[in-house]
């Protein structure tokens, strides 16, 4: 019996998937979802007219492999071991992955969007499998974007003077980030004296400055340029580890063209290379290649 897969009912269904205590079906005709033991039901389970079909399969362990799916692509380095470790415990992973996504509220958000997105997909494929039994096309949905969401958390706005300290103390931690990566490929005196010359370069909030806070206010990440001539020259853009991978460095680049003073006609932005994956996000923003720099250590 056939059925129009609405919003209401996708969401029904998504709830009993998650309800591992019970077992559903969707009774076609009315378009509805009930429960195996629904007394209500005036039915015959066992009737081959096709009114009683079973939902989409969905277990813990679908529930996990998605959660081991979303661990391993997320782009922050720090939240993704902290998944990952919370995943490799053996007992209670699911209580102890839901701990971690709570201490990062942004992120829960991009793993909220992800479960609903993949578990729809589910639902879909589901739903086509029955449209091709009734001699039906297939039908599909596009994929919904989640970095705006989490975007939507934050807030953007030209620095104040009060800016200074938090900003600081995010450039010290880039700075000492740096200086640890670099002494696992050279001496530690010389990974001191890399990290110094960029700690020289930083000036905030110089002639041009724009921070990211969180929705409570909490400083995320900050911009500052510097006018060089008819150049623009950003010499910081530099995110909290936790907030990392969420875009705020795209999003911050992509304010810069509003702000620019009269007489700019260049932007120019040095790439340090440990954060060479930032390439693709400058090329998206019309960005291109001007300058490669080497060094060799004596």
């Amino acid at each position: 019996m056939q059925f129009e897969l609405t919003e209401a009912l996708i969401n029904d269904i998504l709830f009993s998937m998650e309800d591992q205590n019970g077992i559903f079906f969707l009774d076609t005709r009315d378009g509805i979802v009930i429960p195996e033991d629904d007394e209500e039901f005036d039915g015959d389970w066992n009737a081959e007219d096709g009114r009683i079909v079973s939902l989409p399969e969905w277990d813990s362990s679908e529930g996990f492999r998605l959660m081991e799916r979303f661990a391993a692509g997320f782009k922050n380095t720090v939240i993704r071991n902290r998944l990952t470790a919370a995943l490799d415990r053996g007992r209670g992973v699911f209580r102890a992955f839901k701990d971690v996504m709570a201490e990062y509220p942004e992120a829960e958000q991009l793993w909220f969007a992800f479960k609903d997105r993949e578990m729809r997909r589910v639902i879909m494929d589901w739903y086509n499998g029955l449209r091709e039994e009734w001699g039906l096309e297939r039908i599909g949905t596009e994929p919904e974007e989640t970095g705006d969401l989490v975007l939507e958390d934050f807030c953007f706005r030209d620095a104040v003077p009060e800016d200074a300290a938090a900003a600081g103390d995010l450039h010290r931690e880039c700075v000492d980030e740096l200086r640890v990566s670099l002494s696992r490929q050279v001496s530690e005196k010389t990974a001191r004296s890399f990290a110094g010359e960029r700690d020289g370069d930083w000036a905030f909030p110089g002639d041009l400055a724009v921070i990211a806070e969180t929705g409570s206010g909490e400083f995320a990440a900050c911009l500052a340029a510097l006018i060089r001539g008819d150049a623009l020259r950003v010499t910081t853009l530099e995110v909290r580890p936790e907030y990392r991978g969420l875009g705020i460095g795209e999003a911050l680049l992509s304010l810069l063209p509003d702000r620019v003073p009269p007489g700019i006609t260049r932007i120019i932005l040095d790439l340090p290379a440990e954060s060479g994956e930032f390439s693709r996000v400058l090329l998206r923003r019309s960005f291109i290649p001007y300058a490669t720099a080497y060094v060799r250590y004596v």
